[in-house]
């Protein structure tokens, strides 16, 4: 790596506060690689998010079979669909060519992976039986991803994404942050005229949404946040003693973050399909992650609270 791919890979980076160890180590490495090598060629970073969603469901088809030769085929396409997850976030830091659609098409991929994972796992399990019983899947396997998909993985993914966001505020201004509100996109929303815009309208009308359920769940954040807007104005003008207790407290919070996205998640994806049990991967949501969650929203709410007791 010579010096100026090191300097290139840490602009492409959102932070070292926020970046994983196996991301800084691989993942990031690879899509800088792959980042360099697209622009050259011109492409733009949401062409490749577009390529990254046919890998991952290509991933899910692989991970219907059971058996190993088709699974290390879905692990290969999975891991591909990461690089270029990565891929096309580098380089839009990299070019400037940063979009609010790019953005939440990169979230809508990442949706539509894990959808057509838990569409073929439950294809491959419910006519199995269910360990140490005499009953098949059948239902209960659908039930099962269900709440483990749209209850757990989604709710873990949000509000992980939204911690990151408000850490990058805290710590690099609004120009290193992406963090939105349901306020701002509804006024986006209102703005637009009612004939000829039906496309950005369903955009806002949905994002807005998605940015208030994150707010209704972080209630002491909303707290927090309104008298920092209220006595400072924004977040970037809030004095130093204030900012370096908010970062103390949420950078320990980033690796729960982590947990909650893609790597470890992914890791027992891979190693309990692999093992022909993965049964196992929802149930890991369902306990293991859940339990990241709900200790990482604890102890960040308690944070906010702390904070807003400083202003």
């Amino acid at each position: 790596m010579d010096n100026n791919f090191k300097t290139l890979f840490r602009e492409s980076l959102k932070s070292s506060d926020t970046e994983e160890t196996i991301d800084i180590y691989f993942t990031r490495p690879i899509g800088l690689v792959f980042a360099l090598l697209w622009n050259r060629l011109g492409i733009h970073p949401n062409t490749i998010t577009i390529l990254s969603i046919f890998l991952g469901v290509g991933a899910g088809y692989m991970f219907y079979f059971p058996n190993v030769t088709h699974n290390l085929m879905g692990v290969a396409l999975l891991m591909l669909a990461n690089f270029c997850d990565s891929t096309d976030g580098q380089m839009a830091r990299l070019t400037g060519k940063k979009t609010l659609l790019g953005r939440v098409l990169d979230g809508f991929s990442g949706d539509l992976w894990f959808f057509s994972i838990y569409l073929a796992l439950c294809l491959r399990l419910q006519s199995s039986p269910i360990p140490y019983t005499n009953m098949k899947w059948g239902f209960w396997i659908w039930a099962l991803a269900a709440v483990s998909g749209l209850l757990c993985h989604s709710s873990q993914s949000s509000l992980a994404d939204y911690y990151r966001q408000i850490h990058l505020l805290f710590l690099k201004g609004k120009k290193g942050s992406e963090l939105d509100t349901y306020a701002q996109q509804r006024t986006i929303y209102d703005a637009l005229p009612k004939r000829g815009q039906w496309f950005k309208r369903l955009f806002h009308y949905n994002y807005a949404n998605y940015c208030k359920g994150q707010e209704k769940r972080t209630p002491k954040f909303q707290a927090f946040f309104g008298r920092v807007n209220a006595t400072y104005g924004d977040a970037e003008k809030v004095p130093a003693q204030l900012r370096d207790e908010f970062l103390r407290g949420s950078r320990p919070l980033m690796k729960y973050t982590n947990m909650l996205s893609f790597n470890l998640r992914a890791i027992v994806l891979y190693t309990t399909c692999l093992a022909n049990c993965p049964w196992v991967y929802f149930l890991f949501e369902l306990t293991v992650l859940s339990g990241i969650y709900i200790y990482m929203h604890k102890q960040h709410e308690d944070l906010c609270d702390r904070c807003s007791n400083m202003i």
